[in-house]
């Protein structure tokens, strides 16, 4: 490991992409505790303590590294930006605009990547004020609890719209921030991002099970988060490769073609955005809750949506099974694939070039991403349901947390591997 890390001081460039995403990541975390003007100290203190046995806003505080609860600048983090996304993906396949945009390459790719700014902005604008409503009522649909909070002692359309503003644009810039990591850093910004927040939580959620449940339940906690652990890393280098020959072509004198290559499809294709995009899906009914005045909506969602109950956990396993189908056929398109293979005159041995080979494609990244989608569930709700048999509620969301540290790792590592590669030196990862 020393070796790895002296032969990335050698590269200056890397070097330097390393060093410019820890210090957005600094900027990232010192925003988060820049509180929004106008809003009361002791009320936020407040927020912060029952935040750590509330079930939906402890869970949606993971994804802002604290800052929802300390109501600072970052408050909404990177969850309007997720859900953006989400919405545009779905859009572009059935939308014919957004899929020939799509279709388009980079060019197509930075239009979409424009309208998921403005939506994006749209969605602050909405979540951050029915925010300040939710926490002027009392924060009702937030806390498992009677509890209410009230953060604003001056509610009146000027201190609310300044929120709102402020809020959104805290978002408009972590959506920034994340983008620069993205072009001029080492990894996927908004990964990076989230991998800060959820690997602040992981100390002290291990300090709170080990006070609310023991050491023999602490032990067992930490022998199951190592299994997954090794699990995850085993699950990820996991790939089939789809053999495939290149018939041989003569262009002027020179001879093209004849070698053998492979399609490399991996076990779990969609890593882990199947689990923010399920995430930030169960975030609406909370804020759906604020909007519509129903008693019975709000009961129901206080009593079922908090991550320790059966039915938060049976309908997160649900959407993060439908949602690593529905990305792994986003990230590797069949008929793309089929259609490359067949215009570089290529062919997999066995199956006629086409149709054939687009079907075998889709057969197959069916058929490897099945046992992917059953793992992510069961690294996302094992360590919850553990937990919840021992009734401990410091810690509900240890399965996301493990499997988002464990995963943008793993890319970022194989980042920084390539390039090391490229420069002939030994990396992180050996064959």
């Amino acid at each position: 490991m020393l070796s790895n890390l002296r032969n990335i001081l050698k590269v200056p460039d890397l070097r330097n992409k390393i060093i410019f995403t820890l210090v957005v990541i600094a900027i990232y975390q010192l925003g988060t505790y820049a509180p929004v003007p106008g809003v009361s100290f002791a009320a936020v203190q407040k927020l912060v303590n029952l935040s750590k046995n509330s079930g939906i806003l402890g869970f949606l505080d993971l994804f802002s590294g604290g800052a929802l609860t300390r109501m600072s600048v970052f408050g909404l983090g990177i969850m309007p930006y997720i859900t953006s996304s989400i919405i545009i993906q779905l859009l572009a396949t059935v939308i014919p605009k957004f899929e020939e945009w799509r279709d388009q390459g980079p060019a197509g790719q930075k239009k979409l990547t424009q309208v998921t700014r403005y939506l994006t902005v749209t969605l602050a604008l909405m979540q951050s004020t029915g925010l300040a409503y939710a926490f002027h009522n009392g924060g009702a649909g937030f806390f498992t609890t009677s509890s209410s909070v009230d953060l604003f002692p001056h509610f009146d359309i000027g201190h609310v719209a300044f929120f709102v503003l402020t809020m959104t644009a805290g978002t408009a810039f972590v959506m920034w921030l994340g983008e620069l990591i993205t072009q001029r850093g080492i990894g996927q910004g908004m990964s990076i991002l989230i991998f800060a927040n959820v690997v602040a939580f992981i100390v002290p959620g291990g300090h709170g099970i080990l006070a609310e449940g023991g050491d023999v339940k602490f032990i067992a906690f930490i022998a199951l988060a190592v299994a997954l652990m090794v699990a995850i890393v085993a699950m990820e280098l996991g790939q089939r490769r789809i053999p495939v020959t290149f018939a041989k072509r003569v262009v002027g004198r020179q001879v093209y073609g004849g070698q053998s290559t492979y399609v490399p499809l991996k076990v779990n294709q969609a890593g882990v955005i199947p689990v923010i995009f399920a995430t930030s899906i169960l975030y609406f009914p909370v804020l759906l809750s604020n909007i519509v005045p129903s008693v019975a909506l709000r009961s129901w969602i206080n009593s079922n949506l908090t991550p320790t109950s059966m039915v938060y956990i049976g309908m997160y396993s649900i959407l993060i099974f439908g949602f690593t189908f529905f990305y792994a056929t986003v990230t590797f398109d069949p008929y793309q694939n089929a259609d490359v293979i067949r215009k570089q005159g290529g062919y997999i041995p066995g199956i006629r070039p086409g149709r054939p080979t687009e079907t075998y494609l889709a057969k197959t990244l069916n058929r490897i991403t099945f046992p992917g989608a059953l793992f992510l569930v069961v690294v996302a709700v094992a360590p919850s349901l553990l937990l919840a048999l021992w009734h401990i509620n410091t810690f509900p969301f240890a399965g996301t947390t493990l499997l988002i540290a464990a995963g943008v790792a793993l890319e970022t590592m194989k980042q920084v591997d390539s390039q090391l590669m490229m420069r002939n030196y030994d990396g992180f990862l050996r064959q």
